[in-house]
């Protein structure tokens, strides 16, 4: 071969080493990003060519799929269809033709869709036998009753809020609600008109209600006097006092340390050296802002931090981090104590809070979904109860018990009361809202009922922030406890 000609075989050669170079970059490494890549439009028509498979409550589907006009520049075949979508929505999130998809519509996307690598073998076999794949179905831990009641509730209260539940033995969420709230069926869609002038509707810059936040899961409040059954769990496990009925150390007038400020109490109430109980029955801002400035800055934290406070939490639903600063003075440390001053709680935080003490002072994880099955039902996945930290120990849950107990039975918390063998504990709370309190307060009440055989089923946090509400009229136990209460009921009936 003379030179010339080696010269352009050697070229040749070279060209295709590097075409093949190219191709084995773009399908091994940069696969994964050109999948991902929101430029990348097969991605999105696969994605809505087949039905995607359902979000499961109580054994039946809350979502399903209907097929599309394909006109024009959509070229998607299916778009997705919820059941009482506003309802649901904290639960499911959306899934957009237009835009995309969020919490468990997105978390567990590769399974809806199908493309999940753990339907790889039923796909085949689909593929084999001719069948059209199909996306799998999450199966969630809800409690469809209950989250009727929930969302009912707040509706019906009106203003805002949020209502979370969980079962305190296995830390299934039962019920995730917020209000306002939005129908995710209104922006399904990929139409120019429609979906986008629902979409930019619920936008927060053009609705200040704030419909898609989740404010179950997303939104932290000062959770006022519902902290202090946190306080009592740290003044029990730290051995500051042993009993509910031993007497504290609660001067009246009560100057916090380092100031001449005065904590005072709500009304005229027997707080001066009260029992643990009667402390808690009555509120009692004095005893147990005491109690956090007796324990100190470092110890409240380690306690808050067992019941998950300042971490966030998957559900797999990502809940914002709860707050409870560190490096804290005296006086700081105290507000903070009674749930004002920094600290801050989702409604999942506060039902995690019920939760442990009813569950004799384990707290387990927070989940929302149960399984993950194929398109035939078969499960791929399975969630497993997991115990995330022991906030305080079964003797002291059991007198924190004892004492929520009496709230109920006897304190601000009887709009709760269940009856018929089933014993409630509760906590209410009204927190203050702007500066030196100039809004109106938001109203909590979590709360736990235990059954005739001991068991409890469920364990309950409501928040609720109205605007328009007369500031006298605004309590726990006058607005968040009936609609706990409800939920209770709810659950324990659908046991039944």
């Amino acid at each position: 071969m003379n030179k010339p000609l080696r010269r352009i075989a050697i070229f040749c050669g070279l060209l295709v080493l590097a075409l093949l170079a190219r191709d084995n970059w773009l399908q091994y490494v940069k696969a994964d990003s050109l999948k991902d890549d929101p430029k990348n439009r097969r991605v999105t028509i696969a994605r809505y060519s087949t039905p995607r498979g359902d979000i499961i409550v109580d054994g039946e589907p809350i979502t399903g799929s209907t097929k599309t006009s394909k006109s024009g520049l959509n070229d998607l075949e299916y778009k997705r269809t919820y059941k009482n979508g506003a309802m649901w929505a904290p639960v499911t999130g959306y899934a957009s033709q237009a835009f995309g998809a969020n919490q468990l519509e997105s978390i567990e996307d590769g399974i809806l869709t199908g493309d999940d690598d753990r339907l790889f073998f039923r796909n085949t076999l689909d593929m084999i036998t001719g069948k059209e794949k199909a996306g799998g179905n999450v199966v969630t831990t809800l409690n469809g009753a209950a989250q009727k009641a929930a969302y009912d509730g707040l509706k019906k209260q009106g203003g805002k809020g949020a209502v979370a539940a969980l079962d305190p033995a296995t830390g299934k969420i039962l019920a995730l609600a917020s209000y306002p709230s939005y129908d995710p069926s209104s922006f399904a869609g990929n139409s120019t008109d429609v979906d986008s002038k629902n979409w930019t509707k619920l936008q927060k810059k053009n609705n200040p209600d704030d419909p898609m936040l989740n404010r179950a899961l997303r939104e932290t409040y000062p959770p006022g006097s519902t902290f202090k059954v946190v306080t009592a769990a740290a003044a029990l496990e730290n051995g500051l006092y042993k009993s509910a009925e031993e007497k504290t150390d609660s001067p009246l007038p009560y100057i916090m340390k380092g100031t001449t400020t005065e904590l005072k109490n709500e009304g005229n109430i027997p707080c001066k050296n009260a029992t643990m109980r009667v402390a808690l029955q009555y509120s009692c801002n004095t005893v147990f802002g005491k109690i956090g400035s007796d324990l100190g800055n470092d110890k409240m934290l380690a306690e808050a931090k067992k019941f998950g406070f300042d971490q966030e939490q998957f559900t797999p639903v990502r809940s914002s981090a709860s707050v409870f600063s560190d490096d804290m003075n005296s006086s700081q440390t105290a507000l903070s104590s009674i749930g004002q001053f920094n600290t801050a709680a989702t409604p999942l935080q506060m039902a995690m809070v019920a939760s442990a003490v009813a569950n004799d002072g384990k707290l387990m994880k927070p989940y929302m979904v149960d399984k993950l099955q194929s398109s035939n039902v078969d499960t791929i996945a399975q969630t497993d109860p997991e115990e995330l930290s022991q906030p305080l120990s079964s003797e002291n849950a059991q007198i924190l018990q004892s004492m929520m107990e009496t709230v109920v039975k006897d304190g601000t918390g009887k709009n709760a009361q269940i009856g018929d063998g089933v014993t409630v504990g509760g906590k209410t709370g009204t927190a203050q809202h702007g500066v030196e309190n100039s809004e109106n307060p938001y109203a909590w009440f979590i709360s736990y009922a235990k059954l005739g055989d001991g068991s409890t089923p469920v364990a309950v946090a409501v928040v609720i922030e109205d605007d328009n509400a007369v500031r006298d009229d605004i309590s726990g136990g006058g607005l968040a406890a009936p609609i706990a209460k409800s939920v209770m009921e709810a659950v324990i009936n659908s046991k039944k």
